[in-house]
């Protein structure tokens, strides 16, 4: 890329929220992270002190697995839309190595608070650290919906990216590591719907993040795609990272997880080993034991 080529590659994707009752919130400036563009930035280097929702640049902390501390530690986070509540009082710690799936129906609050975990936007209520309290860590974020620049090509957006980070990035390993090394040179209005959100994989890690934080993967992928994204997820988790994952295919989510945490209602109704949480309800499977804990059986968004 010239330097004139060096604008954003992420559409002005919305940050809106909706709430139960469909209605939307508009997007703040509160979490933004340093990439120039809010929600789709990927790599945030955040800060590991108590949230405010600001973010700053700083390496990964190693230190934080070797002194016990939790990757992430989110205390009392509670958020609403209007009259709307759709977090009340939730807490979360994630240990470094550690998968926790979040799973919930429709309207939960699952991306709300992966935005707030991400260190994209604040919470009206509650605080979220991240990393050691003396320290620092990087965040690599997916959001539900990633948006890119259509005339980049897949090796370009990623290298826009790679200048945000400290480190040198090999964006060609990152393309093999999702599955897009043979669609390096093609626009990204090019891509299947499924690419792109491994696309937006690859954005969240860059930078080799101590935290990943990823809305909704699996959606749109077909089944070879899924099991690639589960094993980049368990390698991550093998390496250390603490990854915080949303998901409807709760097959997969129930084989590699380490935890599960049912979300309904603003608050959690389970929070497990995927075995402890089946066995809760009696159930056979984890799909039949969210349904038997939540007030739908659909899981699918928010």
């Amino acid at each position: 890329m010239t330097d004139r080529d060096r604008t954003n590659p992420a559409t002005d994707e919305s940050e809106t929220d909706p709430t139960a009752d469909g209605t939307t919130t508009p997007p703040t400036t509160d979490g933004d992270t340093t990439m120039p563009n809010p929600e789709p930035a990927t790599t945030a280097e955040t800060a590991s002190d108590e949230s405010t929702g600001e973010s700053a640049a700083a390496d990964a902390d190693a230190a934080t697995a070797e002194s016990g501390r939790p990757a992430i530690a989110a205390t009392d986070l509670s958020h609403a839309f209007g009259d709307v509540r759709v977090l009340d009082g939730v807490s979360l710690s994630v240990a470094p190595g550690e998968i926790v799936a979040l799973v919930g129906p429709n309207g939960s609050g699952k991306s709300t608070l992966l935005r707030f975990l991400a260190r994209v936007r604040a919470p009206d209520e509650g605080t979220v650290t991240i990393g050691a309290s003396d320290g620092r860590a990087r965040v690599g974020y997916l959001p539900q919906q990633p948006g890119f620049r259509a005339g980049f090509s897949a090796t370009d957006t990623l290298d826009f990216y790679a200048q945000f980070v400290d480190d040198p990035v090999d964006v060609a390993d990152v393309l093999e590591r999702v599955g897009l090394a043979g669609a390096a040179d093609r626009r990204v209005d090019a891509l299947s719907g499924g690419m792109t959100r491994l696309l937006g994989l690859g954005r969240a890690l860059v930078g080799d993040p101590a935290v990943v934080v990823l809305d909704e993967p699996a959606s749109g992928l077909d089944p070879g795609m899924v099991e690639r994204l589960f094993d980049i997820v368990s390698d991550l988790a093998d390496a250390g990272v603490a990854v915080v994952l949303s998901s409807h295919n709760l097959g997969p989510v129930e084989r590699t997880a380490d935890r599960v945490v049912v979300l309904d209602g603003g608050r959690f109704v389970a929070d497990g080993d995927p075995r402890a949480v089946v066995e809760s309800v009696g159930a056979a499977d984890l799909q039949t034991a969210f349904g038997d804990l939540v007030a739908t059986e659909e899981v699918t968004g928010r």
